[in-house]
């Protein structure tokens, strides 16, 4: 198209704009922006999921594959499988500072906390019982919590107990008792 006939459709078009009633350009408008919305966030996702279907494909032709393959495990190798999940006994301040880091993230205040190592004679797993006395918002305390034991699988929330000052107050003191499960 040369520059003339460009001229003459856009002239066109606001003399056709011109005659619609406000309702019609009110309709014309949220047409254009249904059009700019699908382009602006309806491809990019759509993008996304069809990533997503390729991936579970592969994951299910993968775990088809395993299947067939059907690598059984006796008992002691399974039950050793199980005590591998979890980190070893000395690997504790590492999963300590993750917690802090943790926080520092939420940006929530841990202050004083309690830990026990505590190992049964017969039992391979210890468990380190961890008390974190946690001050901060509801919302940055349960992401908190969340994060942690996302971060942290062999990680147990074993009891939690909430106290506000007054019910203005927007912080919280919470009290999270914890259980890290270690292989030792």
């Amino acid at each position: 198209m040369d520059r003339l006939t460009l001229e003459r459709l856009r002239i066109q078009i606001r003399w056709q704009i011109a005659r619609l009633s406000l309702i019609g350009k009110i309709g014309l408008g949220l047409f254009t922006l249904s059009i700019v919305f699908f382009w602006a966030a309806v491809l990019p996702q759509k993008e996304e999921i069809d990533k997503l279907k390729e991936q579970v494909v592969s994951m299910q032709q993968r775990t088809q594959v395993e299947a067939a393959v059907g690598s059984k495990l006796d008992d002691n190798q399974a039950l050793q499988v199980f005590y591998d999940f979890f980190p070893s006994i000395d690997s504790s301040p590492y999963w300590i500072k993750e917690l802090d880091r943790i926080a520092k993230k939420h940006k929530v205040e841990l202050s004083r906390s309690d830990y026990r190592l505590m190992q049964e004679q017969n039992s391979k797993l210890a468990r380190y019982e961890m008390v974190l006395p946690v001050h901060g918002s509801y919302p940055q305390i349960r992401a908190f919590i969340a994060d942690v034991l996302e971060t942290i699988p062999a990680l147990a929330l074993v009891d939690i107990a909430l106290k506000r000052e007054d019910i203005k107050s927007g912080k919280l003191d919470v009290r999270l008792s914890m259980n890290l499960y270690l292989h030792g």
